[in-house]
């Protein structure tokens, strides 16, 4: 039975005199690639880190679900002493029920860290550190994976295998929250999309074929 999810409503988020975010509602669901879409300065970050529980909202209200969730920082977050893979073996271990070994080998494949494996995290150049700290975020293989900007800093080859293999993470239970600036990479997997203008919902529903397009009419 598919996990409920996040339901945001009425959300405000106030630092200072600056309003983030006003009156935010939406509902991140099972079974989707979910884009959370915006020119810099939207309120992206704001509502990713309300939806983490990183931020409390200044007015309304946040659901979030029982499930297990991961989630992956604009400014990875690992432990610099630690190799990559001590780094996996690590935060896997801070899971209730760790998934089988082999996820993690999966990962090491797929976000192409095999060749960096045996490097302490501090060496790492900034695709790495990027893709490293995806692999940290999906290790326990949560059911909600909520991930800023994953595709930092990372080569275009890598782009698109992260974007294929999170395109095919959500399955009928889980479900993927994409925060990001640039859509284009993301726009031809997205089963959802919100966009964020001055923090307030421009759009939030369906995508389109053209996701693109649906993104520039929220900004006119």
């Amino acid at each position: 039975m598919a996990e409920a999810g996040f339901r945001v409503a009425g959300v405000t988020k106030r630092y200072g005199s600056v309003t983030a975010l006003s009156d935010v509602s939406l509902t991140v669901s099972p079974g989707r690639l979910h884009g959370l879409v915006g020119p810099n300065g939207s309120g992206k970050t704001t509502l990713f880190h309300v939806l983490s529980g990183l931020a409390r909202p200044t007015d309304g209200r946040v659901g979030r679900p029982a499930a297990s969730v991961g989630v992956g920082f604009q400014t990875p977050r690992f432990y610099p002493d630690l190799t990559v893979r001590e780094n996996l073996r690590v935060f896997r271990s801070f899971a209730r029920d760790p998934p089988p070994a082999d996820w993690t080998e999966t990962l090491l494949s797929v976000l192409r860290l095999d060749p960096a494996a045996h490097r302490l995290a501090a060496d790492l150049s900034g695709g790495f550190r990027t893709k490293l700290d995806l692999a940290l975020a999906m290790v326990k293989r949560p059911t909600f994976l909520l991930l800023d900007e994953p595709l930092a800093d990372v080569d275009d080859h890598s782009r698109r295998r992260i974007v294929s293999f999170l395109s095919g993470y959500p399955g009928e239970d889980r479900c993927v929250v994409v925060s990001t600036h640039t859509l284009e990479a993301f726009a031809d997997a997205l089963d959802r999309v919100t966009v964020l203008v001055d923090g307030r919902v421009e759009f939030d529903g369906p995508s389109e074929d053209d996701a693109l397009a649906q993104y520039r009419a929220a900004l006119e």
